[in-house]
């Protein structure tokens, strides 16, 4: 399956939220976190988001982002047109 391109925009449509797929973004990586239970409706823990980049978030997480790397890269993050 080829990359796809998402703008930090389009990036917030995959929140987790009413049956759509939660992305977060990590250093210019897209990640599919959906089948993650961690992430249900979107939300980790009530401390991040789904829709959004984690990279200067995840500084302050438990864990690194090694987790992050078991999850599915579904694209890669561009700048806004």
């Amino acid at each position: 399956m080829a990359l796809r391109n998402f703008t930090l925009s389009e990036l917030t449509l995959y929140n987790g939220r009413k049956g759509s797929p939660a992305y977060v973004a990590y250093q210019g990586l897209v990640y599919d976190v959906t089948a993650s239970w961690h992430w249900r409706g979107g939300r980790h823990w009530s401390a991040h988001t789904a829709g959004h980049d984690l990279t200067i978030e995840i500084v302050d997480a438990p864990h690194d982002e090694s987790l992050l790397m078991k999850f599915p890269v579904v694209g890669t993050v561009i700048d806004e047109l």
